[in-house]
């Protein structure tokens, strides 16, 4: 059994709404044996390619660089964890259906299966003249190609002073880790009848959906936990970005006095320490609401976000301060910068969401482009990505969006096909329980299909 470039990219064309497009085969969890596909021995292709970063686009790259590259091509990643948490699902984490534990992936089957060399450091420099790569610490990894696919880093808001507020008081959670774990923790401990604020940054973001997704839990978890109590969120867009009438319909019916939304409402001061948040909403270009002040006893920052200082000090991000992420030729997602390196996933600058499925296919996107560029091959010219999530919109019922992307070569990037949905993304009518289950099984199918 084998999984070709031909096959994974055909199947991206032919994958229609491509929730489930990804093969069922693929998966890896308690009740699943993944299916373990061979490398390939001798396919021609050689050369050095270090990967910076473990997550979804990260993991993927690795992965389907051996898988397709073969024996001769030396994989080595880099990152500092030693497991991965999904930020996908974390949400389902704050109100106890779920543990940290079942969302952790490790790099076990990429080493020990696929032939990854795995380095467990931090990257702290890039010398992109001598193509080096320096470890924290001590130590170099010489490069022929390099991928990076380091994440997001999160900015203060204003009034803090470090980001150590984020580990202990006012967690953002945007990153499934301990934060998590501690905001689930003050939801907890919240007496019934107080209220949660929960901020949420302009775009872009990683997760378009994921800020609304959480509101609608943590307003589903509170009805039937806190009597009384409220969420109030303070969203700097001009309104919902995406899934607008479902989560519109959340909002507004079905926890109807339990969300409070704000829209146009940009943070100007936090008091971490005494949860107090000071705003101002505009909407319409009229000003609504000049300093209010919001008292929470759980207080949800989610921050801007931009891509790591690494990319920064290389030389990578955009001269724009309003894009902080690094910019890329979308057929082979090679740095505007410099042609040896390529950047995928959420540091990189791109019209597609940044989000765990759409990483993933950014991966394999760019494990072909790489092996092309090792073997002297032509790009192909066809691109296409599929971006698909669900939303779960209470304990039970869930909601889903999806989009095909190709590439334009007029404008030199990727848009939605103009023959779905009229260039739209396309959305559920509303939120089942089918398609809660159908949720368990698509995040189940692409973890899997990505670590294993």
């Amino acid at each position: 059994m084998n999984m070709d470039r031909r096959q994974f990219l055909g199947s991206l064309s032919l994958g229609g709404l491509g929730l489930m497009s990804l093969p069922n085969a693929w998966a890896e969890d308690s009740n699943t044996t993944p299916v373990l596909f061979p490398v390939p021995t001798d396919t021609g292709i050689g050369g050095r390619v270090v990967v910076v970063g473990g997550g979804m686009s990260g993991a993927a790259v690795a992965k389907y660089l051996r898988l397709w590259g073969g024996t001769g091509v030396n994989v080595t990643l880099v990152e500092a964890s030693p497991s991965y948490t999904s930020n996908i699902m974390s949400n389902t984490v704050l109100t106890g259906q779920r543990t940290l534990a079942s969302l952790n992936y490790t790099y076990a089957t990429l080493s020990g299966h696929y032939g990854v060399n795995r380095v467990t450091a931090k990257v702290s420099g890039i010398d992109r003249a001598q193509k080096l790569v320096t470890l924290e610490g001590g130590g170099t990894i010489g490069y022929d190609r390099l991928v990076l696919a380091p994440g997001l880093d999160f900015d203060l808001l204003p009034g803090m002073t470090s980001l150590a507020e984020y580990e202990t008081l006012v967690p953002h959670a945007w990153k499934a880790g301990p934060q998590t774990q501690l905001l689930r923790n003050q939801l907890v401990a919240m007496p019934a009848g107080q209220n949660v604020v929960l901020t949420i940054p302009k775009a872009p973001y990683r997760c378009p959906p994921g800020p609304y997704e959480r509101v609608c839990v943590i307003a589903d978890w509170l009805k039937r936990n806190k009597a009384g109590s409220r969420i109030i969120v303070l969203d700097a867009n001009a309104d919902i970005i995406v899934e607008k009438e479902n989560f519109s319909h959340a909002f507004t019916t079905l926890y109807a006095g339990v969300v409070d939304y704000r829209p146009g409402s940009t943070v100007t001061q936090v008091n971490s320490a005494q949860r107090w948040v000071t705003y101002n909403q505009v909407i319409n270009g009229n000003p609504v609401v000049t300093n209010g002040q919001i008292q929470a006893a759980v207080l949800n920052p989610i921050p801007p976000q931009r891509a790591p200082q690494l990319l920064k000090d290389a030389g990578l991000l955009s001269a724009d301060s309003s894009k902080p992420f690094a910019p890329v030729d979308v057929l082979t997602y090679q740095s505007v910068a410099d042609p040896l390196i390529h950047v995928i996933g959420d540091a990189s600058l791109t019209t597609q969401p940044k989000a765990g499925h759409i990483g993933n296919q950014q991966g394999k996107t760019c494990a072909d482009a790489v092996l092309r560029l090792l073997s002297g091959r032509p790009m192909n010219t066809q691109v296409v990505t599929n971006s698909a999530c669900y939303t779960p919109i209470t304990a039970t019922t869930a909601t889903w969006l999806s989009a095909m992307y190709q590439y334009d070569p007029a404008t030199r990037t990727m848009v939605i096909l103009p023959q779905h949905n009229n260039g739209k993304a396309i959305a559920a009518a509303e939120a089942t329980s089918d398609n809660y289950q159908d949720m368990q099984r698509w995040f189940t199918t692409l973890m899997g299909e990505t670590f294993s």
